[in-house]
């Protein structure tokens, strides 16, 4: 007699969100339901604070009159209830705790299969920029992490643009893979993105680029950029870029019809985690969205 075939059913990982009540946090929390939604998982809200009362930038709207004290407790209800707002069927869960954020979501990070953030700012120009939290969040999380920037209404789903930039490396990696899932599952275009440099120091009496000196970096960038690809699935609307320039500029630029942006983050080394001069310029300055995918290969 055969023995029962024991089958395990493991709980799908959430999409964590930070949420500190700001309104660049509500707008984290729009995009971290449709994110959890396109895949089918829960949405984990996460509020962590240090002292009793909200101590974070100004207050949402939807907190009310700026004069009433928001608590924990407020800043859960209202990110709860917007995350519902479009998604009303989302499993949806959420906590405050009395802690670190840096802490508490890199925690969360471990058993999520996306952390979502938001900017950090107190309005104008602050706004724009990307707080600590954030930046300690991608750079250290074992899972991709996007921070949400551009405007309010750049919802995960039916983009403005229809497309997902990746910036591509040398070799196949984790965040060509996520590109190409996020892509597929929103029917959207993914651009991959090669940018090459031709050196200053090369000249046209050099035996190997003598006429040419462009067109060998150029060739050289377009086969790496298809090995890159090879295991993108057939279904995807693939399209191939080579662009002279850093790769800062070339991906920043890019950023301005993108409905998403995603960068890879190298392993930590003998220096530790560090998120890369790419990476570091594309979260603090990107015209979209941002997702940090870091490398398991």
């Amino acid at each position: 007699m055969k023995a029962p075939v024991v089958r395990e059913f493991t709980e799908p990982l959430p999409v964590v969100v930070g949420a500190d009540g700001s309104e660049p946090s509500l707008r984290a929390v729009d995009w971290a339901a449709d994110e959890a939604a396109l895949h089918g998982v829960p949405l984990r809200i996460v509020h962590a604070y240090r002292w009793d009362r909200y101590e974070g930038a100004a207050p949402a709207r939807e907190h009310g009159e700026p004069s009433v004290p928001v608590t924990p407790d407020d800043v859960v209800v209202v990110a709860t209830r917007r995350a519902r707002r479009h998604h009303p069927d989302l499993t949806v869960t959420a906590e405050a705790v009395a802690e670190e954020p840096e802490y508490v979501l890199l925690r969360a990070a471990r058993d999520a299969s996306a952390v979502v953030v938001g900017t950090r700012g107190r309005g104008g120009v602050a706004d724009l920029l990307l707080g600590s939290v954030s930046l300690t969040v991608a750079t250290s999380a074992g899972c991709p992490v996007i921070v949400v920037r551009g405007s309010h209404d750049n919802r995960a789903v039916d983009g403005r643009h229809g497309g997902i930039v990746v910036g591509v490396a040398d070799a196949p990696t984790a965040a060509v893979r996520f590109a190409s899932e996020e892509a597929r599952r929103r029917g959207a275009a993914l651009d991959a993105v090669r940018a090459w440099r031709c050196p200053t120091h090369d000249t046209a009496d050099h035996a190997l680029l003598a006429g040419t000196p462009e067109r060998v970096y150029e060739e050289r960038a377009a086969k790496e950029l298809e090995a890159a690809l090879a295991g993108v699935p057939a279904d995807v609307r693939l399209r191939r870029h080579t662009v002279e320039g850093p790769a800062r500029r070339v991906l920043l630029t890019a950023s301005h019809e993108a409905d998403l942006l995603v960068v890879g983050r190298r392993r930590p080394g003998q220096f530790g985690h560090r998120l890369g001069r790419v990476a570091h310029t594309l979260v603090h300055h990107s015209v979209c969205p941002v997702a940090v995918v870091p490398d398991t290969d």
